[in-house]
């Protein structure tokens, strides 16, 4: 796949002038030419087997639980993880700030918060509103179910347009996809990332992707990049699963960092005789032409997993056996 490009936070302005240029911001909606009907709304069958035309009743409860987060550098979305208040989002949300103004939907009163704690390396970040009533806890649910086909629904905060919501299916479980390097962020490599048909738009980011149930299954993080243009991909996003950002996001609100990062690294590289300058070549069969693929190959990998590697130094190829390490924790 070409390279992935980031829902980075949606600049203040950004609804306005999308509306002035004829973009279009209402999600789901069918345009039609001159003289053209709309076609009638698509009836889908849900996971259930139920036929349904309509998810309104998903989006009612799970639009309370999204909020609004504005930061210094521009807007994204986050999802309340508890009675508690804490909101987990996507440390590329939370930037480098500590303090931050969340809205609920609905609701034009700005809340401060502060930043509990980010894992740059899993794009996951947590904060806290100082005043947390009215705040409603979203439900999650196993991540691990999730299949290809599933019908699923983004919601966020998209443009600055709070509370929307957009509508597509699982495209495919178990994506390795690396996030662009950018000021503040190393570039996230996300080992088993969600991917996605439900538009997925700046300000997006942070948000929850929910199953027909009304149960996050991801939080929206990204969405590709066309090779030719790089411009973003059409119907092409990626999402953290739930699991990972309960795991992270619970670590985080415990001890204000990662513990456990469940990630394997190859800090014992020195260890089988790897040397400075080595080119690895592959990963367990994995071409790596470059470090992205490389720290893919890494990422999809277990901590004490044994895996070998091809590598090239000084024109003469070898053949290692690696004990993976763990990805230090922060």
């Amino acid at each position: 796949m070409g390279r992935a490009g980031r829902v980075r936070r949606a600049g203040a302005g950004v609804a306005a002038a999308a509306v002035i240029a004829g973009g279009g911001v209402a999600a789901g909606a069918a345009l039609s030419g001159p003289g053209q009907a709309s076609a009638p709304p698509a009836v889908i069958a849900s996971t259930d087997h139920a036929v349904r035309s309509s998810y309104a009743d998903v989006a009612r409860a799970v639009v309370p639980s999204v909020v609004l987060i504005r930061t210094p550098d521009g807007l994204g979305s986050g999802v309340v993880l508890d009675a508690a208040g804490n909101i987990v989002t996507n440390a590329h949300v939370a930037g480098a700030a500590t303090r931050f103004q969340v809205q609920l939907t609905g609701d034009p009163t700005l809340r401060s918060a502060r930043l509990i704690g980010s894992y740059p390396a899993d794009d996951l970040a947590v904060i806290q509103p100082d005043e947390t009533s009215g705040l409603k806890p979203a439900r999650f649910g196993d991540s691990g179910k999730v299949r290809a086909g599933d019908v699923v629904l983004a919601v966020g905060n998209p443009l600055g347009l709070s509370g929307s919501v957009t509508e597509g299916i699982v495209s495919a479980t178990g994506r390795a996809v690396t996030e662009p390097t950018a000021a503040g962020s190393p570039g996230a490599t996300l080992p088993d990332a969600i991917q996605t048909s439900a538009p997925i738009n700046p300000g997006n980011s942070g948000g929850a992707l929910v199953n027909t149930a009304g149960e996050v299954v991801g939080i929206p993080t990204l969405a590709a990049g066309s090779p030719q243009c790089g411009a973003q991909a059409q119907g092409i996003g990626f999402a953290i699963s739930s699991s990972l950002a309960r795991d992270i996001a619970g670590q985080l609100i415990g001890s204000g960092h990662v513990t456990r990062s469940h990630r394997a690294a190859n800090g014992p590289a020195d260890q089988v005789g790897l040397r400075a300058g080595d080119i690895i070549q592959s990963i367990e069969h994995t071409v790596t032409p470059d470090t992205t693929a490389l720290a893919q190959a890494f990422a999809a990998a277990r901590p004490g997993q044994a895996v070998t590697a091809a590598l090239s130094r000084q024109d003469q190829q070898h053949i290692v056996r690696i004990t993976l390490g763990e990805l230090p924790a922060g």
